[in-house]
């Protein structure tokens, strides 16, 4: 026997540390445990953290372990990863610890069949592919931990890259991970990886496997009997041993980002895991964001180019509109006359057509011309979008469905109007002006299950669909050959976000989607409809000039003191349900009162928090910590209350300690509130 420390799983902040056990010998670090827990009648899970612990009381209090079980146990690096996570991004243990792991209890009984050999595919690679591809194996073959940013435009041949690198990560007796930015692209890139290496060899977890399916890949996986991982960004933590490679591909997306508990950067996670694995970390972009750019300037990553296309693909012809004189021309429809044109012509030569625009629903706002009056989401005070579909307002942050009113609840007016345009409106618009044409969406509302993305997917490569109307899934890599129009209904759209970096989403977004032209030859257009013609980043991206979009952008974050000069954390206090506190020692009868939102109890942990950082010792000068402010979004009617830390590059790990002391007080001493954090959250001015 020996003495393990472990971390139970349970929600409770209370229980966030470690617990000592005693063990049989063949328990390790990772191993997935049942064990006694307080004065519970059942024994609970826990996963072991350490295998060698020296107690810290008396031995004879310490009890043992109930079971092992190891087949769904983790192992030694997933730990460590876990335990980095907590200290990076100030998350629970047990949070992090789960991300390796998966629900269920029992896979699918018939497991379906899958091809055990791929094909080799006789490929001849371009001099950019060569150049990329030499330059990566070189490091695998050396089990050298080495990151590399390839800078590609769309349709240089990025894809095969990876391949060629996964392919290496095989015969050395490794294995490869390869992370996409949507779920859509799955299938497509599944597909492609099955012909070369075999559908036996691979694996994909994603959140639309249903539980039995995700356990059972995840099974597979930790088995070895899939040695290539395939998905979103939650495939980072994949139960892979003896890493060769982790491909990002897309990696400037934002999706990469999680905005759920627990909040994390999946860039930095494959960057900690590859390391620790002294494997090799692959980034692919037509459009890098700022940040990798940057590091790869510095020499923290190595930049590889590929500035021309595979083949006889030649980049799209780009044409601006200036929507302000359609409008003065009378033409106040969605789609411009040039545009109508481009329309006409692709269809007469039987190409295809992506018309895109980044706000999905019929209308994106519902207001009272009278009074002023726009209807906006109770919980979260985002302004609702009017979807014709369900004829209902619905919330985009929080989901949540409203009735239409019948008057204004202001001022009673009879007249309620829907202004601005999302993509039913537009694929409304375009099968009343092209009839005969087959015309589908592709948004976050038609894309609900698997099966509704491929079926949308396979007839537009079917050619079934002539006009494809969608918002930003369709900037993520997908693969269409037909395709000779684009067309950007506004292009101004992701200018005006609430976020620092919404210069660098408009440029990527006009980049990735003007790249879905043109891929198997011959001419192709893309029109880019804007009421905005002289902004400087549209111009840049329509032109195709990533150097001095970046080198604008780099100048306005170093005067900003944006990343990747420091850190953006965001601090929320969130107020606990009333008669609640934090805790399980919590008092029923605890009936607090506050007054209004600028005096509420989490404004004044806020600005206490927000005192104690100013004050905190070792502080960079040049942080800033921005004034507390109530949020107009609530979380099931709670207030919320935020703050941003600016800190200096280098300093996070400062801050990110004193929030969890901070956040311990709070749960000694049972606040009726809680305390979180965001580190370089999407979504802030």
């Amino acid at each position: 026997m020996k003495y393990i420390n472990v971390v139970i799983d349970n929600k409770s902040e209370q229980t966030d540390s470690f617990y000592t056990y005693a063990a049989p010998d063949e328990v390790v670090k990772g191993g997935k445990l049942t064990v006694p827990f307080a004065r519970l009648k059942k024994p609970v899970d826990a996963y072991c953290v350490e295998d060698n612990a020296v107690p810290e009381c008396d031995p004879a209090r310490i009890r043992e372990i109930d079971s092992y079980d190891e087949s769904r146990s983790l192992n030694a690096e997933m730990i460590d990863t876990a335990l980095w996570m907590r200290q990076r991004y100030g998350v629970k243990y047990i949070d992090a610890i789960k991300m390796f792991t998966v629900p269920g209890k029992r896979e699918p009984k018939n497991a379906k069949e899958r091809s055990e050999h791929g094909e080799d595919p006789h490929y001849e690679l371009s001099t950019d592919q060569k150049r990329a591809s030499e330059a990566i194996l070189d490091s695998m073959n050396k089990a050298r931990f080495e990151c590399f940013l390839i800078k590609g435009v769309t349709n240089s041949g990025k894809t095969e890259v990876y391949m060629k690198a996964v392919e290496q990560a095989i015969e050395l007796g490794r294995t490869a991970i390869v992370l996409l930015p949507e779920i859509a692209l799955s299938a497509q890139v599944m597909e492609r990886f099955s012909k070369r290496f075999g559908a036996r060899n691979i694996a994909t977890l994603h959140s639309k496997l249903s539980t039995s399916a995700k356990l059972e890949e995840w099974l597979r996986i930790k088995r070895g009997e899939a040695r290539i991982v395939i998905g979103a960004r939650t495939s980072v933590f994949a139960p892979v041993d003896n890493i060769g490679v982790i491909v990002i591909d897309e990696e400037h997306e934002t999706t990469y980002k999680s905005d759920h508990n627990p909040k994390y950067e999946t860039l930095d996670v494959a960057y900690k895991r590859a390391s620790e694995h002294n494997a090799v970390l692959v980034l692919g972009s037509a459009t890098p964001s700022v940040v990798s750019f940057n590091r790869a300037e510095k020499g923290i990553y190595r930049l590889l180019e590929m500035n021309k296309r595979i083949g006889s693909s030649t980049l799209p012809q780009i044409e601006l509109v200036d929507m302000r004189k359609e409008a003065r021309a009378g033409n106040l429809g969605v789609v411009s006359r040039r545009l109508a044109e481009e329309i006409d012509a692709s269809l007469r030569r039987k190409e295809q057509v992506i018309l895109f625009l980044n706000r999905r629903g019929y209308s994106t706002r519902i207001m009272c011309p009278d009074c002023g009056y726009v209807m906006s989401c109770e919980d979260c005070g985002i302004t609702l979008t009017y979807h014709r579909t369900n004829n209902a307002a619905v919330c985009h942050y929080c989901g949540k469905k409203y009735p239409i009113p019948q008057k204004c609840p202001d001022c009673g007016s009879d007249f309620i109007k829907y202004v601005g345009a999302g993509t039913e409106k537009v694929e409304e618009s375009v099968k009343q002006l092209w009839p005969n044409a087959g015309v589908s969406r592709f948004d976050l509302d038609t894309a609900t299950s698997a099966e509704n993305i491929s079926k949308v997917i396979e007839d537009f490569q079917n050619g079934k669909t002539d006009i494809l109307v969608g918002t930003q899934i369709l900037a993520k890599g997908l693969d269409f050959r037909n395709v000779g129009l684009v067309g950007i209904i506004n292009a101004d759209v992701s200018l005006n976000i609430p976020d620092y970096r919404s210069t660098e989403r408009t440029y990527q977004l006009i980049t990735q989607v003007a790249g879905r032209a043109g891929r198997s030859g011959g001419t192709s257009q893309v029109i880019i409809q804007t009421y905005e013609p002289d902004s400087e980043t549209i111009l840049d991206a329509s032109n195709g000039d990533y150097p001095s979009f970046y080198e604008s952008e780099l100048l306005h974050r170093s005067i900003m003191n944006y990343p990747p000069y420091a850190d953006i954390i965001q601090v929320a206090f969130v107020e606990k349900t009333k008669g609640t506190a934090i805790g399980d020692n919590a008092d029923p009868d605890n009936n607090w009162e506050d007054t209004d939102d600028s005096d509420s109890i989490a404004m004044k942990h806020a600005l206490d928090f927000s005192n104690v950082l100013s004050n905190m010792k070792g502080r960079p000068e040049d942080a800033q910590i921005l004034k507390p402010r109530v949020e107009q979004r609530r979380i099931d009617g709670r207030k919320r209350v935020v703050f941003l830390i600016k800190a200096p590059a280098g300093s996070r790990s400062g801050y990110i300690k004193a929030y969890m002391e901070y956040r311990d007080l709070m749960i000694k001493n049972n606040a009726p509130c809680y305390i979180e954090i965001d580190v370089n959250p999407y979504g802030i001015a």
